[in-house]
């Protein structure tokens, strides 16, 4: 008002061409201070936000044409967008082996195909959920874009899932292709003849499907030329031939007023493609290949050979600079893939540089084993002179607190005490009836004295001797190998009575390394819990009679437990603490007690595996017994959310900030 106060008694305005000026601008001030109310009474942060998705208003060539000869595809909107992952998320189909161009740029979205056109073909841009509005990012949704060559444009599609064989996860990103050709060989050399991609739920479209017969693949493309080229890649086949078709359908779609209230419960039509239950099962095929990878000495003791594959046959080793004969105490992994040679002789283990002449087998270019010659020269990690070093560190280290024990009058030590050799009991204080105790060493063992290891049990207050069996844990160099002893690892195996005391004694000197270092005495509790503080789980598997399969428990984490191998269609789990599990099982076609992956040269699928779809509670001095029918539900639908690693991505939506915005001013919406 004082403004206006001025205006209308400014003395400058005299004339009737300066009232006219003075009116004028009473009225803008007036029409400016109106705006300004309105804005703070109906907009107090700016007003309301833009919850349009942006639409396509055309193309060049247009979306769905025929008898379209351009390379260069135009999308054009109602609004600036932008355009997500456009590498990962566009798939164009037919798949081109050069790498089209796709961005996009303010309101429209370029794409430029650098390979041929193919004549009377179906040509598909599908940008998944990429595209959204430049400013509040709604999403516009899953978005295709198609034209075709020919008279005639191709609009079936083909759905499903891809999980992987081994856990029956979700495969994210893997392509899935169709080939109109039914020979195994087209997997093989030919490119794909329509893909999609595996989203994050492990779930794939793919349009533009010509009506035929077809068979499909999935494939983790290394080399981008969509086609199974190498052994190293993920792949997924199935024996079964589909035939795309479409039929009318009706679907129920909820309206909500809100996140608590329904607006309204419509049923709609829409076309279904079939089929659209497709479940590929991913897999990587063992790499056979052999080849020899590199020798690595990280400890002054030992040296390791690393192949890419293992074999039943061991390498031969000549020494050049030392005598290989009665050198070694050889060691070979699990999978005979690598192979640990132990230095004997204290006199190898100080000599920094051993030079070795290798003969191996490995794999040449036709994939045949033939013998190979190398000449190696192993270099110790841990130099002599540095080991020295640090052991003199370490002796002065240790004089230096015995002498400070001599001045304080303190019992000491005048001289240094050897190492002693410790082994990992992996006893814990309380024990299950149906566990035993493992011992593992660092470095292999020359004896076992078993004279010298005891095993008490505490009934009402008196210890009496226990029965015990002491020995190495066997291992398979392959899985055709014939187990052989560790020399590290050992099982320590009782009757385990519940609610019973146990005392474990070793008394020193019981185990000695091969370099002499001796054991010190042991003395472990062991409490054994009580029967009562287990529960008892059986499953009942339909479907499975006369089948092998292995059966495991699982953790709340999906880490197993307990297994159990079963061809009478039953599972029994004891002595299960209270807790949630999980369970799966696989069927052990070749009964060698291990899940086998697939083979796409020898027809050959993966073992199946099937999961418990549901969470189960253990408690204790329960018995639960549960019918299991692993075909009952699709793969895809087994594996509980809790244990999936592959987590399903959120799916873009609209935010809805405007239902929030009109609750917080009290005004009914939508408007």
């Amino acid at each position: 008002m004082n403004i206006l106060k001025r205006i209308l008694h400014n003395k400058n305005i005299s004339s009737s061409q300066g009232r006219q000026k003075g009116l004028g601008l009473l009225l803008t001030l007036l029409l400016a201070l109106l705006v300004a109310s309105c804005a703070r009474m109906g907009r107090p942060d700016g007003g309301w936000y833009d919850e349009t998705p942006p639409s396509v208003i055309g193309a060049t060539p247009g979306d769905g044409s025929v008898n379209a000869k351009a390379k260069k595809i135009n999308i054009l909107f109602d609004e600036f967008i932008k355009l997500e992952n456009a590498s990962e998320k566009v798939v164009v189909s037919p798949p081109q082996l050069e790498q089209p161009e796709i961005k996009a740029t303010g309101k429209r979205i370029s794409v430029e195909l650098k390979d041929s056109l193919k004549a009377n073909t179906t040509y598909t841009v599908d940008f998944s959920d990429a595209i959204s509005d430049n400013n509040e990012g709604n999403p516009l949704g899953n978005y295709t874009y198609s034209f075709s060559t020919g008279e005639e444009i191709d609009t079936l599609e083909v759905s499903g899932y891809v999980v992987q064989a081994e856990n029956l996860e979700p495969v994210k990103g893997i392509l899935v292709g169709l080939y109109a050709e039914m020979a195994d060989s087209a997997f093989l050399k030919m490119p794909m003849l329509r893909v999609a991609r595996a989203d994050s739920r492990g779930h794939f479209v793919i349009r533009g499907v010509a009506p035929g017969t077809y068979r499909i693949y999935a494939l983790n493309d290394m080399d981008g030329n969509y086609c199974f080229s190498q052994k190293s890649e993920q792949i997924a086949f199935s024996h079964d031939t589909i035939r795309p078709s479409f039929t009318d359908a009706v679907r129920q779609d909820t309206v909500w007023l809100d996140s608590l209230h329904i607006k309204d419960i419509t049923r709609k039509g829409y076309t279904r493609f079939t089929p659209d239950d497709i479940v590929l099962r991913a897999f990587n095929e063992t790499l056979t290949d052999r080849m020899f990878l590199k020798a690595e000495r990280s400890e002054a003791n030992r040296f390791s050979l690393f192949y890419s594959y293992g074999s039943d046959q061991l390498p031969v080793l000549k020494g050049l600079n030392f005598n290989e004969k009665d050198a070694f105490i050889i060691e070979p992994s699990e999978k005979g893939d690598t192979i640990t040679y132990w230095l004997r002789d204290t006199t190898l283990v100080n000599q920094d540089t051993l030079d070795v002449a290798l003969t191996y087998l490995a794999t040449d270019t036709l994939g045949v084993l033939q013998t190979q010659h190398d000449t190696l020269q192993i270099l110790s990690k841990q130099p002599y002179a540095k080991r020295m070093k640090q052991a003199q560190k370490d002796y002065e280290e240790w004089k230096k607190q015995e002498d400070k024990k001599k001045k304080k009058g303190e019992p000491y030590d005048s001289i240094m005490p050897m190492p002693c050799l410790e082994p990992k009991l992996s006893a814990e204080s309380s024990l299950d009836p149906d566990c035993n105790v493992r011992f593992d060493f660092d470095t292999p063992l020359a004896s076992v004295d078993t004279s010298k290891i005891h095993l008490y049990a505490k009934h009402d207050t008196l210890w009496y001797t226990s029965n015990l069996r002491f020995e190495p844990v066997m291992q398979k160099l392959s899985t055709d190998s014939v187990p052989v002893p560790s020399l590290r690892s050992y099982m320590f195996r009782a009757e385990w009575r519940p609610g019973i005391e146990y005392s474990l004694e070793v008394d020193s000197a019981a185990f000695i390394d091969i370099y002499g270092t001796v054991s010190r005495s042991i003395k472990r509790g062991i409490k054994v819990r009580q029967l009562d503080e287990y529960g008892t789980l059986l499953l009942n598997l339909r479907g499975m009679q006369g089948k092998r399969a292995v059966v495991e428990l699982l953790s709340a984490q999906g880490a197993p437990l307990k297994r159990v191998v079963t061809e009478d269609g039953t599972a029994q789990f004891f002595y299960i603490k209270p807790g949630k599990y999980y369970a799966r099982l696989f069927v052990d076609a070749n009964r060698n007690g291990i899940w086998d992956t697939g083979n796409y040269s020898l027809n050959q699928q993966p073992e199946e595996m099937y999961y418990y779809p549901e969470e189960m509670e253990c408690k204790a001095k329960w018995d639960i017994t549960l019918d299991w029918d692993p075909t009952a539900r699709p793969l895809n639908e087994q594996k509980p959310a809790a244990i999936t690693k592959q987590k399903a991505e959120q799916q873009k939506k609209i935010a809805k900030r405007n239902m929030e915005r009109a609750k917080k001013m009290g005004i009914v919406y939508p408007f």
